[in-house]
């Protein structure tokens, strides 16, 4: 892997979960690199697309997604999104983040972690990931609700991209930032249905190009971190930006 620098840290982070340490057995290994043909961006430009502008606290999902554009001439396996939330109180915990993503028809959860910044850093995790066709796009459909006990707040999401190469792995793709309010019933809401059997709308915007490289991982850096974040079994490892 290589590292990344001048990013914010929590994008850093996230990418990094889902790299470190050896692969759990749910984790096929990724096909070959996927490197864009110019080294400031990367292979996969990413765009957070719809969503409300604001959740009720213990109300309904919310419907958004993640576009992954192959900019390529070769396919890219073993695609695992990141997302990360930032929100203004630092008062969201994981278990108030009720968040799935969508593989086809099928619904998986999103566990999220907590940095010791406050992030809340969850990954797309515990399949062999998403493929994309060179020059096409998948778009990633998500959904996200927020348990009533969550107080008011601005939280901002955004996801980093990464390929899994079984105990390895690449940073290549960020997205833009989705900004949304948390909002507080006073009156009582009812909690967020678990039925998961309903498939979320989803549509294909324009993709943004960001500008990306890789990822490594020095030996040195796990002394630099001051937690571990648990992602299939793996310790987080913290990595920086090649120029």
């Amino acid at each position: 892997m290589r590292l990344c620098t001048s990013v914010p840290l929590s994008l850093c982070l996230a990418a990094a979960a889902l790299l470190g340490g050896a692969a759990s057995p749910g984790h096929a290994a990724a096909g070959p690199h996927c490197a864009a043909s110019d080294d400031r961006q990367f292979p996969i430009t990413t765009r957070i697309h719809g969503g409300p502008d604001s959740y009720d606290a213990g109300g309904g999902y919310g419907v958004w997604s993640i576009e992954l554009t192959n900019t390529t001439k070769s396919p890219c396996t073993g695609i695992h999104p990141v997302v990360v939330l930032v929100d203004g109180e630092r008062a969201l915990k994981p278990t108030q983040s009720r968040l799935e993503f969508y593989e086809g028809a099928r619904p998986r959860p999103v566990r999220f972690e907590r940095t010791d910044r406050d992030e809340l850093v969850g990954a797309f995790d515990g399949f062999p990931g998403f493929t994309v066709p060179p020059g096409q796009t998948l778009t990633v459909r998500v959904r996200l609700a927020m348990t009533s006990d969550a107080v008011p707040n601005d939280v901002t999401a955004n996801a980093a991209v990464v390929q899994r190469r079984e105990d390895d792995g690449d940073w290549v793709g960020q997205s833009n930032d989705y900004r949304f309010r948390v909002r507080v019933d006073s009156g009582g809401a009812a909690e967020p249905d678990d039925d998961s059997s309903a498939a979320p709308d989803g549509r294909l915007p324009f993709a943004d190009e960001l500008a990306g490289t890789g990822l490594t991982t020095p030996h040195g850096v796990l002394v630099a971190v001051s937690f571990l974040l648990v992602v299939a079994g793996g310790a987080l490892l913290l990595v920086r930006r090649r120029r």
